[in-house]
């Protein structure tokens, strides 16, 4: 499967300046975030993608819509590839407003407040990680699919740290990686 983490977030933008937390809330992309998105959309089209999984936050939902419009494909909401909760900006959007933003997408399965209300820890991350690469190993057709992810969640899956609107190839059928540095960011 193909792992791709979102465009750059107004989040990501002042963060990346300041290393402080700027207190936004589901941040939506950039302008350049925006442009990544599509770029992303544009080199992943001839890959034969057949399923996209994006996370519940509107910066993974807005990287997956060009790729989604351009395969003419549903985005599957899934929110076990959120990111791992630990600043203002893992506080996502409730379910209700998702679904008025999204009405194309299927919010059946989604709590109203899908995300956690505290610090969610590393070792809860790698879990939901190791959860998630074993339920994409039985499926046959796993190769085929883009998952629209975070950081944390990328580094938890791979142990790579990816930068914003990069992705990368992950075989769920291989092994986890041993240990996750959390200080890549």
């Amino acid at each position: 499967m193909i792992l791709l983490r979102h465009g750059q977030s107004e989040f990501n933008l002042h963060f990346t300046a300041t290393r402080r937390d700027p207190g936004i809330k589901d941040p939506k992309l950039t302008p350049l975030g925006q442009y990544q998105a599509e770029r992303a959309a544009e080199a992943l089209a001839a890959e034969g993608i057949t399923r996209i999984i994006a996370s519940p936050y509107t910066r993974a939902l807005q990287t997956a819509a060009p790729l989604a419009r351009l395969l003419n494909l549903p985005v599957l909401v899934q929110p076990q590839v959120r990111e791992r909760y630990a600043f203002t900006c893992d506080i996502g959007s409730p379910r209700t407003e998702l679904s008025l933003q999204w009405p194309e997408l299927d919010w059946a399965h989604l709590e109203e407040v899908w995300w956690p209300a505290v610090e969610e820890p590393a070792d809860q991350v790698e879990a939901r990680a190791r959860l998630f690469r074993d339920e994409m190993a039985v499926l046959e057709d796993w190769n085929s699919t883009v998952v629209v992810s975070h950081w944390g969640f990328i580094l938890s899956m791979t142990g790579e740290s990816v930068a914003n609107g990069q992705w990368l190839r992950c075989d769920p059928t291989g092994l986890a990686p041993d240990s996750v540095d959390w200080r890549h960011r």
